[in-house]
């Protein structure tokens, strides 16, 4: 089960063909939520939820750099996935903070499970965003929808495994 699930996430991930602009409050609002987080000592799947958010906007802003800077090559949207997806699970893994056999939900660790949940959700609220947009003639249909969307589904995400978690 938890392999088909980590499957289907990469592929997910990895079959999105644009760079969706993500603005810079949004990222800075995951960032917060990481930090606010983990100082609460709240568990570990709504740290991850904010971590796969955090991790999606850093790609999405490195893509979106490299696509002002005319910056090509073969298999850039894949290398870059795959190196922040490495650049933050691996110190989490090797630094003792993911992989305890104890801290698991659905057979997956709690980090890399809200990872993966918070990635996805945070790529649908983007790509939510932008058919509302392109549906309103390219405007936003309140002021810091851009910000809301991708971050709503996160906070309702963390909510509901906040009263599972309890």
């Amino acid at each position: 089960m938890n392999k088909k699930i980590l499957i289907l996430a990469a592929l997910f991930l990895l079959n999105i063909k644009q760079a969706f602009a993500v603005c810079p409050v949004c990222t800075i609002a995951v960032g917060a939520g990481v930090g606010l987080s983990r100082w609460l000592h709240i568990d570990d799947v709504i740290t991850g939820l904010w971590i796969g958010g955090l991790i999606v906007s850093m790609i999405v802003w490195t893509l979106d750099y490299l696509r002002k800077k005319d910056i090509n090559f073969k298999g850039k949207e894949i290398i870059t996935i795959f190196l922040y997806y490495l650049l933050i699970i691996l110190p989490l893994y090797f630094g003792g903070i993911m992989g305890h056999p104890l801290n698991i939900i659905l057979g997956i660790d709690k980090l890399l499970f809200g990872i993966i949940l918070g990635s996805l959700s945070f790529c649908l609220g983007v790509i939510y965003y932008d058919y509302l947009k392109e549906r309103n003639n390219g405007h936003a249909y309140f002021p810091f929808q851009k910000v809301v969307m991708p971050v709503l589904p996160l906070i309702i995400l963390s909510i509901v495994f906040y009263f599972l978690t309890k």
